[in-house]
């Protein structure tokens, strides 16, 4: 019955869901298709050598996911963490295939439905982000929230520069833990590999 009237699939078509959230006491929003879900924030190690606004990584059911401080790579103080602190987590496109990615986020605030007309170009001014990382303003009543593309926001080097740290920080875990002396020097070499 909806194939019969095509008016009634552009709707749908020209709406796009955003999930809202609270950084350094700006609201943000992700495309709701590239988050896969959102955790309790939880322990997040430390990584040597990997960049500032890299918070750390967590374990995710046994896999090592890089959480990013959106707050730091915008130059802001650093996110504190409260009881409503969470871990968005997020598929980013790096050399064409899909990475998983943390967003350490004050607060999630909603699920948004915006249509093409109700998004906004961004000013080049007056916004804390660099313009190359938003995709435009969603009206949120009088105010406005800043949509980001995620994709741009972690870009090419800094990912690269992310998985290096987080197939050694891996490879160091999984040798220790899983890969007897002997095996060590090539299970390491297999995990940079696949990075």
């Amino acid at each position: 019955m909806g194939a019969s009237d095509p008016g009634k699939n552009q709707l749908p078509l020209s709406t796009v869901q955003y999930l809202t959230f609270m950084t350094a006491g700006e609201e943000y929003a992700i495309g709701i298709a590239k988050v896969s879900e959102i955790v309790e924030y939880e322990t997040v190690t430390t990584v040597p050598n990997t960049p500032i606004w890299i918070h750390g990584v967590t374990n995710l059911r046994g896999r090592v996911v890089p959480v990013v401080d959106l707050a730091v790579k915008f130059g802001l103080p650093a996110s504190r963490i409260s009881k409503f602190s969470c871990i968005i987590i997020t598929e980013v496109m790096f050399q064409g295939e899909s990475l998983t990615m943390g967003v350490l986020a004050d607060s999630v605030s909603q699920v948004l439905d915006l249509s093409a007309d109700e998004i906004e170009q961004t000013p080049p001014f007056g916004t804390r982000v660099k313009t190359e990382y938003l995709l435009g303003m969603g009206a949120l009543g009088k105010k406005f929230c800043l949509i980001l593309d995620i994709d741009k926001v972690l870009s090419a080097d800094e990912l690269l520069a992310v998985t290096q740290s987080t197939a050694e920080e891996g490879s160091s875990e999984n040798t220790a833990a899983h890969v007897p002396a002997e095996d060590a020097p090539a299970k390491q070499l297999h995990l940079e590999a696949g990075a």
